[in-house]
């Protein structure tokens, strides 16, 4: 599944900050469990970050209560970025895929 999904400074949908966009895809990766291939870049389009993003490539286990994903490089800002991404799913609707996830980003740039 391709993503350009909203990039938010808190979960609810109705009242956070849009900062940015979370684009990229992902890929059923696993045939005994619900395991993705995950490849995002997180762009942001506000604040001190604006025009830089963080790229996320990794293995998504995404019915695990936290997950984690290697933070893999960056442009402008987080040019050379290395670290790790934390995922946790606050809601999600099995019917139609949609989801809200909240992501710890751990980045040295």
């Amino acid at each position: 599944m391709m993503a350009d999904d909203p990039l938010t400074d808190g979960p609810d949908r109705s009242s956070s900050k849009l900062i940015g966009r979370a684009q990229g895809l992902y890929a059923c990766a696993a045939q005994q469990e619900v395991g993705l291939l995950m490849v995002m870049n997180f762009v942001f389009l506000e604040g001190e970050f604006n025009g830089s993003a963080l790229s996320v490539l990794g293995r998504n286990m995404a019915l695990q209560a936290v997950r984690e994903m290697p933070i893999v490089g960056g442009t402008g800002a987080f040019r050379f970025a290395t670290g790790y991404a934390l995922a946790k799913t606050h809601w999600m609707d099995a019917a139609t895929g949609d989801a809200t996830v909240e992501y710890d980003v751990f980045v040295m740039h």
